[in-house]
């Protein structure tokens, strides 16, 4: 399944990430996630989806924030919701960071990423994010790599992990180390990571 596609299936289902049960998803974690690196910066949401409350949350800190996604529909409905935060439609396969980040997110994104660029995606968020900077995300909390694809949420979708082991090892290759992890939703594999740039 190609990302274009994941980003047509997540069009045709957008309007349901404005629920607001979701409006504490992941707060929590993302607030732990701030305790390493709290004074404001550059910061971006990889998969802001619509929402918006990770980039209100950072905006609050002092952080200049922007998002990016692949669904043109989502973008356009973070837009209304967030009219004076800069947003970019793009795959991240594909994106080009234009600057170093000091926080990133990715909460609930990467697994969409195709297991074989998945490596690449994650070197290229490490190379940029800045010394000091923060880096919190979520993937399926498996010892292995994997993939599948389902229509759980409704169109189909495609899912990958590079599993727990691999996942530290490429971003400690990137310079980073990993401050904290969880499994949040348990007996859900979900798993969350939070991990720090050194500093220069």
């Amino acid at each position: 399944m190609q990302p274009s596609q994941i980003a047509e299936s997540y069009d045709s289902i957008a309007h349901q990430w404005l629920d607001e049960h979701l409006d504490t998803n992941g707060i929590a974690l993302h607030e732990h996630a701030l305790k390493f690196r709290p004074s404001g910066g550059a910061a971006i949401d990889l998969g802001c989806g619509c929402n918006g409350r990770f980039l209100k949350l950072l905006a609050a800190r002092g952080y200049e924030v922007e998002g990016l996604d692949a669904s043109a529909r989502m973008i356009a409905l973070a837009r209304e919701r967030l009219p004076g935060v800069r947003f970019e439609q793009a795959d991240l396969c594909t994106w080009r960071p234009p600057k170093a980040y000091d926080f990133i997110t990715a909460w609930d994104s990467l697994w969409h990423v195709p297991m074989a660029e998945a490596e690449n995606v994650l070197r290229k968020i490490g190379s940029a994010l800045a010394c000091g900077g923060v880096f919190i995300t979520t993937t399926g909390g498996l010892d292995a790599p994997a993939e599948k694809h389902d229509s759980a949420m409704g169109p189909p979708m495609y899912y990958s992990v590079l599993g727990i082991t691999r996942t530290l090892e490429v971003l400690a290759e990137c310079g980073c180390v990993c401050r904290h992890l969880e499994f949040d939703q348990l007996p859900e594999k979900h798993l969350c990571l939070i991990v720090q740039k050194a500093a220069a």
